[in-house]
This record gives C-alpha cells, sequence and structure tokens, in this order.
C-alpha cells in the first residue's frame, strides 16, 4: 500500500513543498516515483517522517536531523521516541493540573471563596524571554502582544505555530537553489514571515529591519533560524530588508 504526496501532506499537517524539500535534500525519500513523477510514501517513509517531526518538535534543525537519523539504529529510535513520549506526558499532566486550576476557580468564584496564589497559577509556565522582552520594549507593547494573541483564530494559531519553521526550510531550499533575495519566491516566503510576525504585533519598515538584525545579532536567534548555518540567518535579514523597503 502507498499514498500520495498529496495524502501525506493532509495526514501529517506538512505541505507538499516541504516534502519535495526534503525528498531534494535526502531527507525524507519517496518509496517510489511513478512515471508522472507522483511521489509515493509506505509505512516505512511515515515512520520516518514523524521522527523527522518530532525532532522538529525538539528544535534540531534540518541538518542536525539528517545527522541523528543517518546515526540512529533501531535502538537509537525507540529512545527517541520513548523520550518524546515521556515529554508528552509530562504536557498532559501539565494540561491536566491547568483544567483542575480552571475548575476549582470556577467552584471558588461560584461560591464566593478566595484561593491562595500558588492555586491560582497550579500548572502555569512562564515564558523564560517575557522579562526580558518588557525590559527591552516596554511593557505596554507586551501586554497588546499578549491581547492580539487573545484574540486568535484557530488558524492563526497555526500559523503561529508552524509559520516560522516553514519560512526557514522553504528559505533554505531557495537558498541552496540560488534565488537572490529579491526573487519573488523568496518575497512570498517574507510575507509569511511577516504575517506570523503580525500576528504577535505588527512592525514598521524600521522595526522589520531591526528584527532581521537581531536575528544576526542574538546567538540564540542564529541558533534557531539557521540551526548553525549562519549565511541562512543573513540570507533572512537581508530578504526582510528588501520586503520592508518595498512593502512597509
Amino acid at each position: 500500500m502507498g499514498w500520495s504526496i498529496a495524502e501525506v501532506a493532509k495526514a501529517s499537517g506538512v505541505t507538499a513543498r516541504t516534502l519535495r524539500h526534503y525528498h531534494a535534500i535526502g531527507l525524507l525519500e519517496p518509496a517510489r516515483t511513478a512515471h508522472n513523477g507522483r511521489r509515493y510514501y509506505e509505512q516505512e517513509q511515515l515512520l520516518r517522517l514523524q521522527r523527522i517531526l518530532l525532532l522538529r518538535e525538539l528544535g534540531l534543525g534540518l541538518d542536525v536531523i539528517a545527522d541523528v537519523i543517518s546515526r540512529q539504529s533501531r535502538q537509537d529510535t525507540v529512545e527517541v521516541l520513548a523520550r518524546h513520549r515521556d515529554w508528552l506526558v509530562e504536557e498532559q499532566l501539565r494540561l491536566r493540573r491547568l483544567v483542575r486550576t480552571v475548575e476549582r476557580t470556577i467552584e471558588n468564584i461560584e461560591k464566593g471563596g478566595e484561593m491562595a496564589p500558588d492555586k491560582v497559577f497550579e500548572g502555569f509556565e512562564h515564558n523564560p524571554y517575557e522579562a526580558e522582552a518588557r525590559e527591552r520594549w516596554g511593557d505596554d507593547a507586551v501586554d497588546a502582544s499578549y491581547r492580539k494573541m487573545q484574540s486568535w483564530s484557530a488558524d492563526d494559531a497555526e500559523k503561529a505555530r508552524t509559520g516560522y519553521s516553514r519560512v526557514h526550510e522553504e528559505l533554505a531550499a531557495l537558498k541552496a537553489a540560488g534565488a537572490q533575495v529579491a526573487d519573488q519566491r523568496v518575497q512570498d516566503v517574507v510575507q509569511l514571515h511577516f504575517e506570523v510576525t503580525s500576528l504577535f504585533w505588527t512592525p514598521t519598515a524600521e522595526a522589520y529591519r531591526g528584527l532581521g538584525q537581531l536575528y544576526v545579532d542574538d546567538e540564540r536567534f542564529r541558533r534557531n533560524i539557521g540551526s548553525g548555518d549562519d549565511s541562512l540567518v543573513e540570507y533572512l535579514r537581508d530578504a526582510m530588508n528588501v520586503y520592508a523597503d518595498a512593502q512597509l
């Protein structure tokens, strides 16, 4: 049995374009390619894609993922999946604690009671970058960002979850193909980047250029975006500058 690239894209949430990119860089070879060029995947490829997505969830770049998978034995794969399972179980427990917290809050409000501070916030995780963001951009900007997040639709939330990863992967493919930053294909990807960014805050041309430079200057952003390839981060910055000049 085999599944077409369209079926795999729909089931996994990974775009067909990304699957073709994975094929081009040797990360995910289809089981077979028909005479008309259509790719088909079987169980082995689906499990490999699952591993790729799990490793992406852990924050690894595609080059690192390729190296990890190439060195993984069957036992290594089981160990990676087991660690990810443990993380999912922990997240499930945390969500259950949040549910209990909300339920207790509802009950206390209805009864007119009070809750101790540690019970009010049980299960919540705090953003480790919030203090830095408030110091750099101010309370008003951070609070406005949170208000925007509260108004997200389901589509907005999905775009926020996957958008930046799509941008980084598609730009890596275009850069490898030799596309210039002013190329319309590159600018279309940067348009997605701007849309995702605007879910949190709406940058001016100057702020958007500054964000691109921040990506280059800050080691954390360089690592998350380029996974060791600083030239990709600079490519994104330069493409953002072109976009800011033309569109903002």
